[in-house]
């Protein structure tokens, strides 16, 4: 090997740096030529001797030693937990589609959004994996953050610098972030499993849970020794796109050394991407890693741009689902399962069986009408599948296999858990129990209080509600706001600090915004973004209170069945008690974004930030401009009115010259806000 002569010369500090850094481009070239492209040009000893004498050298100049070399991609020290990070854009999940007729239509939709402009589709395959966001700055890896709730992820920079396929520089100075997969191929699955089952440790039960474990673990060097890969699929350059195509963008991805998946399509109909989907159904199983389904991508970003999202799913994007996995089993019995609206939904109790890589011993059977219509009996043997890979549910009954010891279905007429009558509303299928004070209810009603897209508040689990519950010293979600630290810390596994971290928790969500708090409440049909539509209406809770029927149903995206569930729900004296409890408790009632004394100064302007900013983040600055309403947009248009610019601006900068767009340094942002504020 060229260089390894010189390992016994005593070197200057000028030397070692130009060796230290030949050898660190060396063994960059080769961790490329085998994590990614699987083409090693050396052998393991040989590329082993490479990294040792690098280790030696920084060792003896430690000055040397950079966050980016070779030899820093296992940290030192355990980690004490994972920070929170913003995602901009949102990292938003995919719709499903599991035909082609399916898929079809939704082709049509992009056709009529589109005006019938030609619309090309790339196809990639959907690992089944955890998604994540990597960041790249001045060229070097500076952070890795999940997916979390799309808006909001874990700081994972550490566990994610161990994967050997990604690299810690790149050939672009400017602000890089790529988005992709983390994936345990199956055979270090099937390796990880044997050495758990040997240590006599519960086994994962499929690749992606593996994997979501891995990279949640505390300490990097086990993380490093559980072999997960990555592949990238979405590229940005100071924040934007920085080619027009996405089939363009792959292609930069793997100019820069980062490694994607080489099984990609760019089809000109439907037709050519269901010829894809038809292949690799039935050969998924030959790949070394697993897959649900293909993602389908409009390839035009202008089209992308044009067909927008929705607030959960891009309209230029689509997940088409591989048909799921079949199993048959046996229900050995039917239980009812009370859920925090007081739904009671009957469930199938199975003889466990693997289904797509789990244990399945469970299924939901959805409602009375539904075992009727399938004829599902206790004792009868059954098909089984999991809908998208996800949910179990049973396709159909096996009616040959019937010895005459099956037993129908009765639907019982009390709550299983608490004993009161059930009724079942006029023109649904759900039966119901209508205590408010039913146990089962209220533990859900809490858990989905406390939960990351209602109240957020960290730290409270079943296990700990269970106690709570059993204690009594919670009868409702706005008792929490009450709890005291010796009662807490006298619970089972809590402890002065772990109950000062509640609490702690607890005080931090008074100040939530308002559809948090809406959320929150349990309103039936009222979910996370309907609670957001009802916060740009109403400037309080107590002005939503208030509301008509009629008022309700004027406001866009809010039905009928919506508005009656909202005016009933605030009629009721139990939720009115609990809604003056949580008042009493300092809970914030207020809306942030519609102020009582009308718009604000910024309303009616757009603006669109580019570049590095010194004094605040990208998120601080755009909630500044929404405080004042105005509105953040992510692309430049002849109808934005501000192109902000930090350091090393993108192609919006660029855009915004061409289009005459007034443009503001950060100086000069920072002056019209504070001149706005004076006024105000």
């Amino acid at each position: 090997m060229p260089g390894q002569g010189s390992e016994n010369k005593k070197l200057t500090l000028e030397e070692a740096k130009k060796e230290i850094e030949r050898l660190r481009e060396l063994i960059r070239y080769h961790e490329y030529k085998y994590y990614v492209e699987a083409q090693p040009e050396i052998s393991d000893y040989e590329f082993d001797m490479l990294m040792k004498r690098l280790e030696a050298l920084e060792a003896q100049f430690p000055q040397l030693i950079t966050p980016d070399s070779p030899t820093q991609r296992v940290g030192e020290q355990p980690l004490e937990g994972f920070p929170t990070a913003e995602h901009h854009p949102p990292m938003l999940s995919l719709e499903n589609v599991y035909s082609y007729d399916e898929f079809l239509e939704y082709h049509r939709r992009v056709q009529r959004m589109l005006g019938e402009e030609e619309v090309e589709y790339v196809v990639e395959m959907k690992i089944d994996g955890v998604s994540i966001a990597v960041q790249y700055e001045n060229g070097i890896y500076t952070r890795a953050i999940t997916r979390g709730d799309g808006f909001k992820g874990d700081v994972i920079t550490e566990n994610i610098k161990t994967i050997r396929s990604l690299p810690l520089r790149i050939k672009e100075r400017r602000f890089v972030e790529v988005r992709g997969e983390v994936f345990m191929p199956k055979d270090a699955f099937e390796e990880l499993n044997r050495q758990r089952a040997e240590r006599g440790e519960s086994l994962f039960a499929n690749p992606r849970n593996a994997t979501a474990g891995t990279i949640r673990l505390l300490d990097p060097k086990e993380v490093a020794k559980r072999r997960l890969d990555i592949f990238f699929y979405y590229i940005f350059v100071d924040g934007d796109y920085p080619r027009p195509t996405h089939w363009e963008n792959l292609q930069l991805i793997k100019e820069l050394g980062l490694k994607r998946n080489e099984l990609v399509w760019l089809c000109k109909s439907p037709e050519e991407v269901l010829r894809v989907w038809e292949e690799w159904k039935d050969r998924r199983e030959d790949l070394p890693y697993d897959v649900d389904g293909l993602v389908v991508k409009v390839n035009s970003i202008d089209q992308q741009r044009r067909l927008g999202e929705t607030a959960k799913f891009p309209r230029w994007a689509i997940a088409f689902k591989f048909p799921a996995k079949q199993a048959v089993t046996q229900i050995i019995n039917i239980e009812l399962n009370v859920g925090r609206t007081g739904a009671v939904t009957p469930v199938a109790i199975l003889r466990p069986v693997q289904l797509a890589g789990t244990t399945v011993s469970r299924a939901s059977l959805y409602n009375e009408d539904e075992i009727r219509r399938k004829d599902i009996r206790i004792g009868d043997w059954v098909v089984i599948e999991k809908g998208g890979d996800i949910i179990p549910k049973v396709v159909s009954v096996i009616k040959s296999k019937r010895t005459g010891e099956e037993k129908p279905f009765v639907m019982p007429r009390k709550c299983p858990v608490c004993g009161a009558e059930l009724y079942r509303p006029p023109g649904e299928v759900i039966w119901r129990c209508p205590n408010a004070a039913c146990p089962a209810k209220l533990k859900e009603s809490i858990l989905h209080f406390v939960s990351r897209n209602a109240m957020n508040i960290e730290h409270i689990g079943e296990a700990l509600v269970d106690q709570l519950l059993r204690k009594g010293l919670i009868k409702d979600p706005a008792d929490l706001y009450y709890l005291k630290q010796e009662e807490l810390a006298a619970l089972e596994r809590m402890g002065e600090k772990s109950a000062r971290n509640v609490l702690d928790e607890i005080e931090k969500s008074k100040d939530n915004e308002l559809w948090r708090l809406i959320h929150a409440l349990g309103i039936r049909y009222v979910g996370e973004k309907t609670a957001k539509i009802l916060e740009e209406h109403f400037s309080s809770l107590d002005e939503l209170m208030e509301s008509s029927y009629e008022e309700l149903v004027r406001i866009p995206d809010i039905g009928p069945k919506v508005a009656d569930s909202i005016v009933h729900f605030f009629r009721d004296p139990h939720n009115r008690e609990i809604i003056e409890k949580l008042r009493r408790a300092g809970v914030n009632f207020k809306s942030r974004k519609k102020k009582e004394e009308g718009p604000g100064p910024l309303e009616g302007k757009t603006f669109v930030f580019t570049g590095e900013l010194e004094s605040s983040t990208r998120a601080e600055a755009s909630a500044i401009v929404e405080a004042l309403g105005g509105k953040v947009s992510s692309s430049v248009s002849r109808k934005t009115d501000f192109v902000v610019v930090g350091k090393n601006p993108g192609s919006k900068y660029q855009k915004a010259l061409k289009l005459g767009v007034k443009i503001l340094n950060e100086e000069e942002f920072l002056e019209l806000v504070e001149k706005i504020k004076k006024q105000a």
